[in-house]
């Protein structure tokens, strides 16, 4: 038996705010969330001076000090995103999510790295003064879909996905299908990151990042000739999916219908994306949906503004979809939210579908010719009556993801 899988609950955390009508005036004034990192300056080995900060976020006063000892930033984030998401779906405090028939499917690249540093002391000096009960949980990369599960009581299956770039969208992707399959009825599902300069530096090592650090507000370029590299950010966001039937059953609200998903992974090499397998993804997704590639309105593309990435997406994308499906880049206004992008990309993707308007990708002037001949969405909005959205992430390791979502 399979059933088919509503998306129930929205919610998130942003550096351009929480709440999706703050969001969407901010994109519609052209702001971005990136800023200067005045703090990095220390960092002398590291080029980059950007980010994209969750500024003013604070839930000392909102959660109580137990369950907050076992959770680090990323952990914080991903609850009040999932808290908000629950609210929205009018789960919070039913019986619905301690049955055993509620789960979480949840990743991040890693867990917290300040929790780290008790454990670079103890490695480097012998001394364990950093360290306490809570450090590893805080650190552990499921750290994120356990904290999740303790605080809403949820008593199903915890599926961790820490597989950085995808971790939020396969997190999306597998709560789908244990629903799809009958497993569980319910699932919170997403993706979460803090910001931290050892990211900023891993990609740094591998020149991909943005060094504009004097215009912050010219960087990063998805697809853009002149772009110079990705800026990496923060943030959170879930998606609570349900089987339709039982989500009618309770006269939920109805966001939007998850129809296709697809992953699989390039099988050969830990940073250098590969179109071919790429297209693989987006047609498992297609398939899985039931779908012709002409159905798609939409692509909320992965567009990371890195040199390779952009082209090798932008001609998967053209090669499965056609060269004149419209496309955009939302990483253009959070900056590189790593394990969070493809829930947080799938829960505006949603949003905007609902409403008929797509943001253009911040920063897009002149498209890489590179690239292939897409409709990249530049300049302003959008305004498209749109069935089908399809939200695609690509990771290191080559792993490759593809969302379908329907509009009801």
């Amino acid at each position: 038996m399979t059933r088919r899988v509503v998306v129930t609950g929205m919610g998130g955390v942003t550096s351009l705010g929480n709440e999706w009508p703050v969001i969407r005036a901010r994109f519609a004034a052209g702001k971005t969330g990136i800023k200067h990192m005045p703090e990095w300056d220390r960092y002398t080995g590291v080029s980059t001076r950007l980010a994209a900060p969750v500024e003013g976020f604070d839930v000392e006063e909102r959660y109580d000090r137990k369950k907050l000892r076992t959770m680090g930033r990323v952990s914080r984030m991903a609850v009040f995103a999932s808290e908000q998401a629950l609210a929205d779906a009018g789960l919070i405090g039913t019986r619905d999510l301690a049955g055993g028939r509620a789960g979480v499917a949840y990743g991040s690249s890693f867990g917290s790295h300040q929790a780290v540093l008790g454990f670079a002391q103890l490695i480097l000096s012998g001394a364990s003064s950093k360290l306490n009960g809570t450090s590893y949980v805080q650190m552990m990369s499921h750290t994120a879909a356990v904290n999740v599960g303790l605080f809403f009581g949820i008593t199903g299956r915890i599926v961790p996905t820490s597989s950085a770039c995808t971790s939020g969208s396969q997190g999306i992707g597998y709560a789908y299908e244990m629903i799809r399959n009958g497993v569980q009825d319910v699932m919170v599902a997403g993706g979460a990151e803090e910001l931290s300069v050892g990211d900023a530096a891993a990609f740094d090592t591998l020149y991909a990042t943005s060094v504009r650090n004097d215009a912050p507000d010219t960087t990063p370029r998805p697809f853009d000739r002149d772009r110079d590299g990705l800026v990496v950010g923060e943030g959170a966001a879930t998606l609570v999916l349900e089987a339709l039937d039982h989500a009618r059953a309770r006269g939920a609200r109805i966001h939007a219908e998850i129809v296709g998903f697809g992953t699989n992974s390039d099988g050969h090499h830990i940073t250098q994306p590969a179109a071919e397998t790429m297209q693989v993804a987006l047609r498992l997704a297609l398939a899985d949906a039931g779908v012709d590639p002409a159905a798609i309105g939409f692509v909320n593309g992965h567009g990371t503004a890195t040199d390779w990435g952009d082209v090798a997406e932008s001609k998967a994308t053209a090669a499965v979809l056609g060269h004149r499906v419209p496309i955009h880049s939302l990483k253009s206004y959070f900056g590189h939210t790593l394990g969070a992008c493809g829930s947080l990309e799938a829960w505006l993707g949603i949003e905007m579908m609902k409403e008929g308007s797509f943001a253009p990708t911040a920063n897009l002037a002149t498209v890489d010719e590179r690239c292939a001949d897409l409709d990249y969405v530049k300049g302003e909005a959008r305004r498209l009556d749109v069935e089908y959205l399809m939200s695609n992430n690509f990771a290191f390791g080559g792993i490759n993801t593809s969302l379908i979502f329907r509009r009801v």
